[in-house]
């Protein structure tokens, strides 16, 4: 009656055994929402039925209890009836003999006990009488204790289908219990295959998007490879032609802002410094610091070069006018990119792979971004 049958023929199912695998060629995350959503429906209608079996295993539980109780007065009421009827008998038949035997001297009210011969059918009348009050007393006793014997028969009945209620709800929540179980690692299972379906989605993205950060920069490389090669060549072009004029003072050199010197060697311990900056990824922007409290854009760079024993000015635009420019093109691993007139809007330190760190704006932390050759972008400076 308390089985979880009809539960289970409910929710459609026989087993929480269900597939997590979405079909080929489906959403996966669709099928897996959709998936963990008829999970969850199923899950809370066996948790309501927990809970009415709950409810319904306490309400036995208290009436097995006041059986028990009735099953226990009723059989102590039987023992002081027998008790007190049994004394009564005996006290009765004690004092009649007792009475007979001493021709009533014994009490008064017994004196019809005696021998004389006019009291002889007084005392056979009493005799009679005695007699007949203990027939009546026993039979008293006997309807007495056959009324509570019915009662307590009546009563562990009641008690013994009481009890074989309860052992069918604790069966049933016990089935529950199981079912419960089993939902909830199917659903655990499907939020687990959400979770990962979502980190290979963002990680999908995030390689999509840096791939397509990469190769922008990588062709803003060539362009720039192709700007100093060529300006290197109309500076060649026309230093010539301002030899073969007598007197003249030189040549209109190219207006390019792409350095044309060779770059200096990188410094060592830039690998040190780079390996500092990426282990305070995630500390978060603070304006003014320069700790791993809290940094922001050139108190990183400033930070990260002093573990790798080179000292940097503090600001951007200090740091710009400190480090030698060189072209995009020759950028190396540890140079830095600025932003704003004369840098002072912001720096970050190249990582290689088109990549740069920087402790971006208030509100963010430290992190690896795509190199941004836009927003202001005014020039790499090498460090050394």
């Amino acid at each position: 009656m308390f089985t979880v049958l009809a539960l289970a023929a409910s929710i459609g199912v026989t087993s929480a055994v269900i597939s997590t695998t979405p079909p080929a060629g489906a959403d996966q995350l669709s099928d897996a929402k959709a998936e963990a959503a008829a999970v969850t429906a199923k899950l809370a209608g066996i948790r309501a039925q927990q809970a009415s079996l709950a409810d319904q295993m306490q309400s036995a539980a208290y009436q097995v209890a006041q059986l028990n109780a009735q099953i226990l007065a009723n059989q102590a009421q039987v023992a002081k009836d027998q008790a007190e009827v049994t004394k009564d008998t005996t006290q009765l038949r004690s004092q009649a003999i007792t009475d007979y035997t001493s021709s009533g001297t014994s009490n008064q009210v017994t004196q019809m006990f005696s021998s004389d011969p006019n009291t002889t059918g007084i005392r056979s009348e009493y005799s009679s009488i005695a007699t007949g009050n203990v027939t009546t007393t026993i039979d008293n006793l006997h309807t007495a204790q056959a009324q509570l014997q019915a009662t307590q028969a009546a009563l562990q009945q009641q008690q013994t289908a009481a009890t074989n209620t309860q052992h069918q709800l604790q069966a049933s929540k016990a089935q529950t219990d199981q079912l419960a179980t089993q939902y909830q690692g199917t659903l655990n299972s499907v939020d687990a295959q959400i979770q990962t379906i979502v980190a290979q989605q963002q990680a999908a993205a995030a390689a999509a998007a840096k791939a397509a950060a990469t190769a922008a920069f990588n062709a803003k490389l060539a362009a720039s490879q192709k700007a100093q090669a060529t300006a290197q060549t109309v500076s060649q072009t026309s230093g010539g032609k301002s030899g073969g004029k007598s007197g003249s003072s030189g040549g209109s050199s190219s207006a390019t802002a792409v350095p044309t010197a060779p770059p200096p060697p990188v410094p060592a311990g830039v690998g040190g410094a780079i390996q500092a900056a990426e282990g305070e990824i995630g500390v978060p922007y603070v304006w003014g610091g320069s700790s791993p409290s809290g940094f922001d854009c050139s108190g990183l760079v400033m930070w990260a070069y002093a573990r790798a024993g080179i000292s940097l000015p503090r600001t951007s635009g200090a740091q710009y006018a400190s480090t030698t420019h060189i072209s995009l093109a020759d950028m190396q691993p540890g140079d830095l990119l600025f932003y704003g007139p004369g840098g002072s809007d912001h720096v970050a330190m190249y990582v290689g792979g088109g990549s740069m760190i920087e402790a971006p704006y208030t509100g963010a932390s430290v992190w690896i971004a795509a190199v941004r050759t836009g927003d202001g972008f005014v020039g790499v400076g090498r460090v050394g």
